[in-house]
């Protein structure tokens, strides 16, 4: 079979694979309103720099959504990835701080909510070694995660956590057994990768009760739409490329930096992201903001040219942001309940991960 033949039928594949991903979030978006209690949700970041306006509105606001449907909403600062791909940490702890006092500024209420690190969570690394054991060195390969990490370090030898990403960030998903992860389906094939761990663990050790069922959930997908936000360079907004909108940023530098942003020499503004993505994108950003609809914008705009564009883009993300940049302010102010919130969190999430641990034992008969 050639390759061209090999490739059609893997992209074929992929995208039945893609369409019954999404007909299955669908229903569970259904299903999410109705019974938000036979959920449980991870997701997180990783501490590498500054949350951005890209993360506020690609993931921070449908956590705090899940969270008030009443869906249990596990959020994790992963520090230990931080190290997948760098020689250092940097300002580890200030960031993991910092990404704290975003997510409670952005309405993650702690009361409902478990926000925890991986460093404080020894027994959720632990199972790292026995899931490591059901994956095969050429499938980490393939894995797109860390094809897309190993390309960001410029093609420099993989370190084992690199190559190792995916199954770590299982055990991150499984630890609380996690039935639910919001994804975009650029990461689908890494949540494949927990499901796969999650149905080997049950196929090679199961319960020695068997009739306790698996031991871990397979996780479903949550599927959202990418919103692809540009950052101020025209290319997409990214923590490493320098180029973003903190959320925590006063409102002089979000004007002095929207109005370097780039766009194009056309002075009608249209809303049109295939043919003017950088002047679209700042549309997109001020609908986004203030609510409103991309087209009505750009309309109103009208032949008023980048600079009414670049000053109504303004105005729109400081007046939406005001109230998040005071709160996370305070917060920053108070770090002693930062502290509160990382240990009460940290606490729950080692009670979890100890019991799923001796779970785990207990089927692999190595309860001593």
């Amino acid at each position: 079979m050639s390759d061209n033949v090999e490739e059609t039928l893997e992209s074929s594949t992929s995208q039945e694979s893609l369409r019954a991903s999404q007909s299955r979030s669908e229903k569970i978006e259904a299903d999410l309103v109705a019974n938000p209690g036979n959920w449980r949700v991870l997701t997180g970041d990783r501490p590498t720099g500054e949350l951005h306006i890209g993360h506020f509105f690609g993931s921070l606001a449908n956590r705090v959504r899940l969270q008030n449907l009443g869906v249990e909403t596990w959020v994790l600062s992963a520090d230990y990835q931080v190290i997948t791909d760098r020689d250092g940490v940097g300002p580890i702890r200030e960031r993991v701080y910092s990404a704290v006092a975003n997510y409670l500024a952005c309405g993650i209420d702690p009361a409902k909510a478990t926000i925890f690190t991986h460093s404080a969570v020894p027994a959720l690394n632990q199972l790292l070694l026995p899931f490591l054991s059901l994956v095969t060195d050429s499938e980490l390969r393939r894995n797109p995660t860390v094809k897309a990490e190993w390309e960001a370090t410029g093609g420099r030898p993989l370190s084992g956590l690199l190559l190792t990403y995916p199954v770590h960030q299982a055990a991150d998903i499984l630890f609380c057994k996690a039935n639910l992860v919001p994804v975009g389906k650029d990461q689908l094939p890494h949540l494949e990768q927990a499901r796969v761990v999650a149905r080997r663990f049950d196929e090679r050790y199961g319960r020695v009760d068997s009739g306790s069922g698996p031991v871990f959930p397979q996780p479903e997908a949550l599927l959202s739409e990418a919103m692809n936000i540009l950052g101020t360079d025209g290319a997409k907004m990214s923590k490493s490329r320098g180029n973003t909108i903190e959320i925590g940023m006063d409102a002089d530098t979000t004007a002095k930096l929207i109005k370097k942003a780039v766009t194009d020499s056309d002075r009608n503004i249209t809303f049109d992201p295939e043919n003017r993505p950088e002047v679209s994108n700042l549309v997109f950003i001020t609908a986004l903001c203030s609510g409103r609809d991309p087209q009505e914008i750009a309309t109103e705009i009208g032949d008023g040219g980048s600079g009414q564009l670049k000053k109504l883009a303004t105005e729109a993300i400081n007046e939406r942001f005001a109230s998040i940049r005071a709160t996370r302010a305070e917060l920053l102010a108070a770090p002693e309940y930062l502290e509160e919130v990382l240990h009460a969190g940290n606490a729950r999430a080692n009670e979890v991960a100890e019991a799923t641990l001796a779970e785990v034992r207990a089927a692999m008969q190595m309860l001593y």
